[in-house]
């Protein structure tokens, strides 16, 4: 909190920002409720003192239904002279763009908060670290204790608060499959001011989630909405998969560019994602069972959990989450590359012999192709997996559980 004027607490609905966020404010102003918005946006229309009443920190839930508070709060800190911790904003989605808005700097600063990786719902054994990794530890030891039905569950239970309290497994998987009618029928048609209809959004997501872990095009989406649904012109695909970035579904991981040996050309294709794999499980109608008959959709939707927690320990280490592709057909299914410039790279499998096994061919190829001149050498190569036990192999790779993995 005493980094900047103001935190704005940015990410999907249900994730537990407003029960973050008010562990750490003293005055809460609820913009959700119908008599509290209207009374604000009075005080926000005629410039009222009143806006600011409370002790501080102040926060505002959902305060992208008043979008003008950004610039009366960035106004507020400078006659202030920028004393930190005052305000709070958490959201569900990011109001509608405006160019005349400040950008805040050096007053206002976003964080994203996602989804509980496995670690933070204590599913995870946490016996591996992301950081001791990146440290250059050299040994790892672990074993989860989930076996592969129990980590099907887990991907369609979703790392939402309210699923993972639940000890009733029917229940979980039954408000994760709501998550998704709410977005649906309510939020992405209350966004904004442009009318959407909640049906051609499901059809949108069951696209998605088909693509999910791959680089799919527009088009190819547009093919797969055509095939199984009806037609669907591209700017109407395109204003509904921004709706729902806006609302932090769709978070899509953009292309790592590397310096190579080799003129060998990138790919440079985001993969389609979302921001909990539970989404993809519950728009597709995939219970467990259903995943552990169809290894292949599992191993798409086991990939996209893996990435949900990676992007939780990667953000705590300063760094962010890529993929990795080139023409001949090289990849990795994930790039964590830190600020100070170090990096790794993750190869998802949910855990065969023979999988594995390729895994780690693929993450020594790609070593082998970069410039180890004009960047620096991997920190570590990691085949991340569904199997028992955390080791590292012979040729240096490890292999991780995605339950035995911690920040």
């Amino acid at each position: 909190m005493n980094v900047a004027g103001c935190v704005v607490i940015e990410g999907p609905k249900w994730c537990g920002k407003s029960t973050t966020a008010k562990r750490f404010a003293n005055t809460v102003v609820e913009l959700a409720k119908p008599n509290m918005f209207r009374q604000y946006k009075m005080y926000a229309d005629m410039g009222d003192d009143e806006l600011f009443r409370g002790e501080k920190p102040l926060m505002f839930d959902e305060w992208q239904k008043l979008p003008d508070l950004w610039d009366y709060i960035r106004a507020e800190i400078d006659a202030s002279g920028g004393l930190k911790g005052q305000y709070i904003l958490t959201g569900s989605a990011r109001p509608v763009e405006d160019k005349k808005r400040h950008s805040g700097t050096g007053r206002i600063i976003r964080v994203v908060m996602r989804p509980m990786s496995l670690w933070e719902s204590r599913d995870s054994s946490g016996e591996v670290s992301l950081a001791e990794l990146f440290n250059g530890t050299a040994k790892v030891s672990g074993k989860q204790k989930q076996n592969l039905r129990e980590t099907a569950y887990l991907l369609c239970r979703g790392g939402w608060p309210e699923t993972v309290k639940q000890e009733n497994t029917a229940q979980a998987l039954f408000l994760a499959k709501k998550y998704v009618t709410s977005i649906v029928e309510t939020d992405i048609v209350e966004l904004d001011d442009i009318k959407r209809n909640p049906a051609r959004a499901n059809v949108i997501l069951r696209a998605y989630a088909r693509n999910i872990s791959a680089p799919a095009k527009f088009s190819t989406l547009q093919k797969d909405i055509e095939v199984n649904d009806s037609a669907m012109d591209m700017r109407t695909l395109d204003s509904y998969i921004n709706a729902f970035k806006k609302l932090f579904v769709i978070e899509d991981i953009a292309a790592w560019s590397p310096k190579l040996r080799s003129q060998t050309a990138v790919r440079t294709a985001d993969t389609r994602q979302f921001v909990d794999p539970a989404i993809a499980a519950a728009v597709l109608g995939a219970t467990p069972d259903d995943l552990l008959s169809d290894l292949n959709t599992f191993g798409l939707l086991f990939e996209s959990m893996c990435i949900r927690d990676l992007r939780v320990y990667a953000e705590r280490l300063d760094g962010k989450v890529y993929n990795y592709r080139d023409k001949t057909g090289l990849e990795a299914d994930a790039i964590i590359h830190l600020d100070n410039g170090k990096w790794a790279a993750i190869e998802v499998k949910l855990g065969s012999d023979d999988a594995i096994e390729q895994g780690a061919k693929h993450l020594l190829e790609l070593q082998a192709r970069i410039d180890t001149e004009m960047m620096k050498k991997p920190s570590f190569l990691m085949v991340m997996t569904a199997s028992p036990y955390a080791y590292r192999r012979p040729d240096g790779v490890f292999v991780v559980p995605i339950g035995c993995l911690r920040d």
